[in-house]
């Protein structure tokens, strides 16, 4: 055999791939094909070879594939149209011998039967579909629609009671109602609906409540009011309390609101309310709170939302009962509305919730529901007695060795004060300063003797708080003043000494500060310079120069400038030294400024020669791990004072210089003209 080979193997310059050609098959699928022409029977012969082919190809059909139950339709329907009604339901029943179960089919065979008005083939039809498949509702639907419409009343409701027997789904009763309603037939109706519960009882497990609910309303609807109630009250026995659905009793209420028995209702809410969880109750509070509205008065009307916001509160503490914040809210309600027992009680069950870890940021927040019970007892309840047992309650509990909270102490002192119990106030404050000394403890109790006027007893309270804690400059400067203000400055001065001279302090500025202010009110400035001189030993800070040179500034006295000048002359020769320039920087300014305002011309022009030169300079930067983190700009500052940094000042005035010279050079490049002009002048 002959072989052909390729003799190019390179792929081709368009490839077409599977999805493009899938893509070309589908939309030429849709184009338009050319109708059949038109064809004209115009005898008899025609028209039999007409059927002829038309029966031949459904048959050919109906044998690739019988289950296709729409070749079977297409082909009775053909029938039908040439009105051939025998050779159409013969097709139907061959059709039902291949699939009895399609219910599209019996559904044609049945219309058009109907269609070609023969009732009995239909009933024969639909009485064979119902038997055969009595499961779908639809057969039983249109079989009782055509006894109706036929006015076959009898024959209809014997179609549903067959139906019946079946125990269909909740909407085949109800069509079933409505059938003998549309008949005036009350009677047989509510008897419908008897079976219709009855069954429910018996078959199903659960019940729907709404059933129920339609039952009575169908009694209310014609006027049987005793029956509907009845009916509403059957269904609360039947439900009970263990299936309790806030449905049945918002209706039940609604039907004694409109017979206008509005203690009924109110009755009927309540029992719901109290047996139903809240959770499941927001429509039923919702319909109680409206019908109050309505029919209550207003203390009905705040009953009932505080009820609510009640229960919110009780579900809320249920769940999670460390949830202080919820305490919070449950208490300020039941504060502004019952009495002073049911407060007592919420109080109690809320405090008994401690925290379960000794941590004090877990204690915070439960503090202040002591806080409040106490206030409210004293305020409210007017008990002195209670509100002194539950601050005593309180502070049995707290647990004071690992923390304390001074609040509780202080206003459990403050609350005896104004039952005018001093010693028990007294003695409270020194329990706690025994049992757990804290700075604002002392403060407090300090305070409080400082409004009795017991001098000796601050004085005594400030000498354990330094002991307590020494390095509190505030502590110290209080105490200073105390004794300024009762004229002992000897006292005073000596509280200065011994609190500079501690190791420790929390703020020293803060107390040397106070302390030269304390010399300059008493007008000791020897003692102020000798002051300063002892702070410059200890520190070089360049607002301790500049003050000491406003200090002298204004002594008043005649040679307070030349002091001046001369303290700023020595802080300058200090900070020679000094890393920080901006520190220098800073005093030359204060100088320079007191140099303009009393200064001479010779000592302005001195100052400014001390003033440095600033300067941008890079510096290398390195990571946290070593690596190299680029460059940074920062500005120096060259003093003409430091003779090592004379040669630096020289290398920046020629800098200076040559980029000056660099600059006009390269004007005069740019503008020759100008040059010309210049030479020709």
């Amino acid at each position: 055999p002959l072989t052909f080979q390729v003799k190019n193997k390179a792929p081709a310059e368009v490839q077409i791939t599977a999805e493009q050609l899938l893509r070309e098959a589908k939309e030429r699928e849709l184009e338009l094909l050319p109708p059949p022409p038109q064809q004209k029977i115009t005898d008899v012969e025609e028209l039999n070879d007409y059927k002829l082919r038309k029966r031949k190809t459904f048959e050919d059909n109906i044998r690739k594939n019988r289950t296709v139950i729409s070749n079977w339709i297409k082909y009775a329907q053909w029938e039908e149209s040439l009105k051939e009604i025998q050779r159409a339901r013969s097709i139907y029943e061959r059709a039902l011998d291949v699939d009895y179960r399609n219910v599209t089919l019996w559904l044609k065979y049945a219309e058009m039967e109907m269609k070609n008005r023969q009732v009995n083939h239909a009933r024969n039809i639909w009485d064979r579909a119902i038997t055969t498949l009595p499961r779908v509702n639809q057969f039983w639907y249109k079989y009782t629609y055509m006894e109706e419409m036929l006015g076959n009343i009898a024959g209809s409701r014997q179609v549903f009671e067959r139906w019946m027997e079946w125990q269909p789904e909740e909407q085949a009763w109800h069509s079933y109602i409505n059938f003998e309603l549309r008949y005036k037939e009350v009677d047989r109706a509510r008897t419908i609906y008897e079976r219709y519960i009855l069954f429910t009882l018996l078959v199903i497990v659960h019940p729907d409540v709404k059933n129920w609910i339609k039952y009575a309303r169908f009694e209310e609807k014609h006027s049987y009011f005793a029956h509907a109630r009845k009916v509403y009250e059957r269904a609360v026995e039947f439900f009970g309390e263990e299936h309790m659905d806030e449905h049945l009793y918002v209706a039940f209420a609604k039907f004694e609101e409109n017979q206008k028995e509005f203690e009924r209702v109110r009755v009927i809410y309540k029992y719901a309310l109290d047996r139903i969880p809240k959770q499941e109750a927001q429509n039923l509070f919702k319909n109680y709170t409206i019908f109050e509205k309505k029919f209550g008065d207003r203390r009905g009307i705040e009953d009932i939302i505080v009820s609510k916001r009640r229960f919110q509160y009780e579900e809320e503490v249920k769940a999670n009962p460390h949830n202080y914040d919820a305490w919070f809210d449950y208490l300020r309600l039941v504060e502004s509305d019952t009495d002073a027992e049911t407060v007592r009680e919420v109080y109690e069950r809320a405090i008994a919730n401690v925290p379960p870890i000794q941590e004090k940021r877990h204690w915070k927040r439960y503090i202040y529901l002591w806080v409040n019970y106490a206030l409210y007892e004293e305020l409210e309840a007017k008990a002195s007695k209670r509100t002194r047992q539950v601050y005593q309650a309180c502070i049995e509990l707290i647990p004071h060795k690992k923390f304390t909270f001074a609040k509780m102490w202080l206003l459990y002192a403050q609350f005896e004060i104004r039952q005018k119990n001093l010693p028990r106030a007294r003695r409270a404050l020194g329990t706690s300063i025994g049992k757990c000394p804290k700075n604002k403890l002392f403060k407090g109790y300090i305070e409080l003797e400082l409004q009795l006027r017991e001098f000796d007893r601050c004085r005594k309270l400030y000498e354990k708080f330094l002991e307590f804690a020494p390095e509190n400059c505030t502590s110290w400067i209080k105490f200073a003043e105390l004794e300024t203000i009762l004229g002992d400055i000897d006292r005073a001065r000596a509280i200065y000494e011994l609190a500079i001279g501690q190791p420790r302090l929390d703020m020293p500025e803060v107390l040397w500060k106070s302390y030269i202010d304390f010399e300059i009110e008493q007008e000791e400035y020897e003692k102020t310079r000798n002051l300063y001189r002892r702070l410059l030993q200890r520190t070089q800070h360049v607002k301790v120069w500049i003050s000491f040179a406003q200090f002298e500034l204004s002594a008043g006295r005649e040679e307070s400038l030349s002091r001046c000048r001369q303290i700023y002359e020595e802080a300058n020769k200090a900070m020679r030294n000094c890393e920080e320039k901006e520190e220098r920087v800073m005093l030359l300014e204060s100088w320079r400024n007191f140099e303009e305002e009393f200064g001479t011309d010779t000592t302005k022009e001195r100052i400014d020669k001390l003033m440095p030169e600033k300067i941008k300079k890079r510096r290398k930067l390195q990571a946290e791990d070593g690596s190299d983190a680029g460059w940074e700009e920062y500005y120096d500052y060259i003093f003409p004072e430091d003779t090592a940094n004379q040669p630096n000042l020289k290398l920046l005035a020629m800098a200076k210089l040559w980029k000056k010279q660099q600059q006009e050079s390269e004007a005069a490049e740019m503008d020759p003209d100008k040059d010309i002009d210049e030479s020709q002048s």
